[in-house]
């Protein structure tokens, strides 16, 4: 990629294929359905498969990165390789790492993943803000200065999350908001300070109703959203433009299993017809 901003790269790779991210994710079963064993070799045939599947279709991809580190160092070799061949076609990588850590600690993690010519350059990484929001500003700052992006975890659809993302804060400058809420606020300060513009992100759910966590969409800049949940998760692209609001407008699709359950000989069909829907839906 060029020395341009993450976000310039993300807004030309809506306006070239629209607005679907196609996960590259290596679940066994899922590997099973390809016809491949559960090894590091087939994790790196399977990713060039989806990766060849893309390339002229999608703009963007987002590899889970835990299905890659549970194979160990070959696993995170092939992950290496695959980065690098998505980057060199032309693709943004978002790689789902999720990490979540505290000031230096949390900047290794950032040079790892974001260090231009480093084995695991990506475009963007997601991050988790529940050791304190404050304590990734040393994350965001290293993208930036990389001309990287970020998406920081703020609604997530796992159930689990609920209770923690839908209490209330009762001190301090997002007092009387949900913690969700307050987590998106962050992002759009960011995002609104962050140069260059839209490099600064956040994660919600597609299948949450936002208001019930306390957060109304168009009360917000529109800030890149990374949305998982939609297609097998249950979530309509169709009724994008409704959940989101005001963010739809820079909304990322990201879509895994309604895609790749098509299988290796139906991949291509797959992503090629998917991408026209979305880039549809958002037009």
């Amino acid at each position: 990629m060029s020395e341009v901003g993450f976000g310039d790269h993300l807004q030309a790779a809506f306006q070239q294929f629209g607005h679907l991210c196609v996960g590259i994710d290596p679940h066994p079963f899922l590997l099973n359905e390809w016809e491949f064993d559960d090894t590091s070799v087939s994790l790196r045939e399977f990713s060039l498969r989806v990766i060849d599947a893309c390339v002229g279709q999608v703009g963007i991809i987002k590899p889970q990165v835990a299905f890659y580190e549970r194979h160990g160092a070959k696993g995170m070799e092939a992950l290496e390789y695959i980065i690098r061949r998505a980057r060199e076609a032309g693709l943004l990588v978002i790689s789902d790492c999720k990490r979540g850590d505290i000031g230096s600690t949390m900047e290794a993690y950032a040079q790892a993943w974001l260090t231009p010519g480093w084995n695991l350059e990506s475009d963007a990484i997601t991050v988790s803000p529940y050791l304190g929001s404050g304590a990734l500003s040393q994350t965001v700052d290293y993208a930036l200065s990389h001309n990287k992006g970020v998406f920081i975890l703020a609604a997530t659809s796992n159930p689990e999350a609920a209770l923690l993302q839908t209490a209330q804060i009762t001190q301090g400058i997002h007092q009387g908001k949900t913690i969700a809420a307050a987590m998106l606020s962050d992002v759009a300060r960011w995002a609104t300070e962050a140069t260059p513009q839209n490099s600064v992100g956040a994660v919600l759910g597609a299948t949450l109703d936002l208001p019930s966590l306390g957060i109304q969409p168009d009360d917000y800049p529109a800030l890149p959203v990374l949305a998982p949940g939609f297609g097998f998760q249950g979530a309509r692209v169709e009724d994008a433009q409704r959940l989101f609001g005001n963010l739809s407008t820079n909304l990322i699709v990201s879509e895994t299993r309604s895609v790749l359950s098509a299988g290796r000989d139906g991949v291509v069909e797959s992503v090629t017809r998917r991408a026209g829907e979305v880039a549809s839906a958002l037009a």
